[in-house]
């Protein structure tokens, strides 16, 4: 959906085509609240039925809407005390999905497809160290990692290396921008263009996402609920 049909549609819910009213919203408080409305809706998307399980693929509309949102990348490795640790998550970074490494020991020629089981709580590494089912181990090529200060840190016991790391996660989608829209936090003026890189029907529930932000901002309370039950069911 091109800005200017995403534009027409947002201003259309807060009933202004034809009233004029509140001329005063801007094209940046646009770009803001529909910036905004597609963080939120990403975030409620990841979010499972419980503390327990991700709901990024509870369906496959699920994984139909966030596909595009996920991105592997190559991480460089330093070895520390217990564990392997990388460099700094990308600026894009928004939710952790999975680790993919080698492991490499002297006994063995060949790297052995390693096993990051799962992202553990940093809280039970000592336990989980301690623990013969659970703690790194080469000849089952398993182990864990954690995430502390925006790195990862795969967990080895300094009884092997491990290589080829690559981490898989979910990137902030990108943002919309409107050409010749002047930014008022940074001043800068939008040189062309970018469109919301989802397909036309998110960009209708995002829509109405924004219109709730807008309609917050303004006190306009019927369009804030009429946005906020179309939002909700549309999730």
């Amino acid at each position: 959906m091109n800005n200017t049909t995403l534009q027409l549609k947002i201003k259309q819910r807060l009933n202004k085509l034809a009233s004029n009213d509140y001329d005063n919203i801007e094209c940046w408080q646009i770009v803001e609240a529909f910036n905004k409305a597609q963080i939120q809706w990403v975030r409620r998307q990841l979010i499972g039925m419980n503390a327990e399980k991700q709901g990024d693929e509870q369906t496959t509309r699920k994984i139909d809407d966030l596909q595009n949102l996920l991105k592997e990348i190559p991480i460089q490795l330093v070895q520390k005390q217990l564990y392997v640790e990388s460099d700094l998550l990308p600026s894009d970074y928004l939710q952790f999905k999975r680790v993919n490494a080698y492991g490499k020991k002297d006994c063995c020629e060949n790297p052995m497809d390693l096993f990051v089981g799962y992202l553990a709580e940093e809280e039970n590494v000592p336990i989980l160290l301690q623990d013969d089912l659970k703690k790194p181990s080469f000849e089952w090529g398993e182990t864990f990692c954690t995430l502390v200060g925006d790195k990862v840190r795969i967990y080895n016991n300094n009884e092997f290396d491990v290589i080829n790391a690559s981490l898989m996660y979910y990137r902030e989608p990108v943002k919309i921008q409107i050409q010749d829209c002047v930014d008022p936090y940074t001043l800068a003026t939008s040189t062309a263009d970018v469109e919301c890189e989802f397909q036309d029907n998110i960009v209708e529930v995002l829509i109405d996402n924004a219109v709730q932000v807008l309609a917050g901002d303004i006190e306009s309370m019927n369009q804030y609920s009429i946005a906020n039950n179309s939002s909700e069911v549309n999730t």
